[in-house]
């Protein structure tokens, strides 16, 4: 196993544990104080909670071996519970915590003690603070010089950017919530609670919108960045057995499994034996800076037209 899997099964495994300890102390503390906005809490970490687990079995599945039925192996597996994910965020968390919000807008419930919803987001924030830095570290992995937004947009790893969008939006909601729980109390407005949990509801369905949007791309089929197509052609024709190459195909079929197809022509001077090394050669510069394209599938223009061009027997 790689490090940046490692560090992504670490990470998920720190907000699976976190989100579970702190959905269980939100819901204690928003049956002892009446706040929606806790209860909402409680609610979006159970569904991280549940998501963790889903996104954990999509990454075990991916990892399967190839074989007769999955030729090209089961690394999409990763994409569509990604999706699943995404679809749970957006009804379970955000649908409940607007539909919570807007019962307390219509029926507000004064604070009673807002103690316990002042130590149960405390300590959310510190547990939530710690599965964050887990994603952070994660993500950060194969970074580079990269930007956030910019490693965002290029990742392909659901395992990564998803538990980090959610811990960032759990680290959100509990400021969200904290901001409700206090004011309401200090201005006596219970309608500020109810306003809370809209605003965590509205949070978690942006997020989800982006994780759809990210993993409908994935699983329709998505190919490299233009900067790789650019090295992928001039590692080809730097190859003096190579006269010619067309635009390079490929495909995600998973984080770090590409599927990469070339319409090659090779030097017409060269023998069957000399194209056949010359594909293995190519085959392995290619990986030898992109070891992610498990799968070079390459077509030898030379030796086809050669083939043509004989006479038969």
């Amino acid at each position: 196993m790689s490090a940046n899997a490692s560090s992504s099964k670490l990470a998920i495994y720190g907000a699976i544990g976190a989100n579970i300890a702190i959905a269980a102390s939100k819901f204690v503390a928003a049956a002892f104080t009446g706040s929606s906005a806790m209860l909402s809490e409680g609610i979006h970490s159970l569904v991280d909670s549940g998501n963790g687990i889903l996104i954990l079995h999509g990454v075990r599945q991916a990892e399967k071996p190839a074989d007769a039925r999955h030729p090209f192996g089961r690394s999409k597996e990763l994409y569509f519970w990604a999706l699943i994910v995404a679809i749970l965020v957006f009804s379970v968390g955000g649908g409940m915590s607007f539909y919570e919000g807007i019962e307390h807008l219509k029926h507000p419930a004064p604070i009673t003690d807002p103690t316990w919803n002042y130590w149960v987001l405390g300590l959310s924030l510190v547990f939530e603070s710690i599965s964050c830095y887990l994603a952070f570290k994660a993500f950060n992995a194969d970074r580079g010089d990269a930007g956030f937004w910019a490693t965002l947009r290029r990742s392909k790893d659901p395992s990564v950017f998803a538990i980090l969008l959610e811990d960032l939006a759990a680290l959100l909601g509990l400021v969200i919530a904290l901001a409700g729980v206090y004011f309401g109390h200090l201005l006596n407005n219970p309608y500020l609670d109810g306003a809370a949990s809209i605003g965590i509801g509205t949070l978690l369905v942006g997020v989800a919108i982006f994780l759809i949007y990210k993993t409908k791309g994935l699983l329709i089929g998505t190919g490299v960045d233009d900067e790789t197509l650019e090295n992928i052609k001039k590692i080809v024709r730097a190859r003096p057995d190579i006269d010619q190459v067309g635009p390079p195909l490929t495909t995600y079929l998973g984080p770090t499994d590409v599927v990469l197809a070339l319409d090659v022509e090779f030097a017409h001077h060269l023998t069957s034996e000399e194209v056949e090394r010359a594909i293995d050669g190519l085959q392995d510069a290619i990986r030898a800076q992109y070891p992610e394209m498990k799968r070079i599938f390459i077509e030898a223009k030379s030796l086809s037209d050669r083939a043509r061009a004989q006479p038969a027997d």
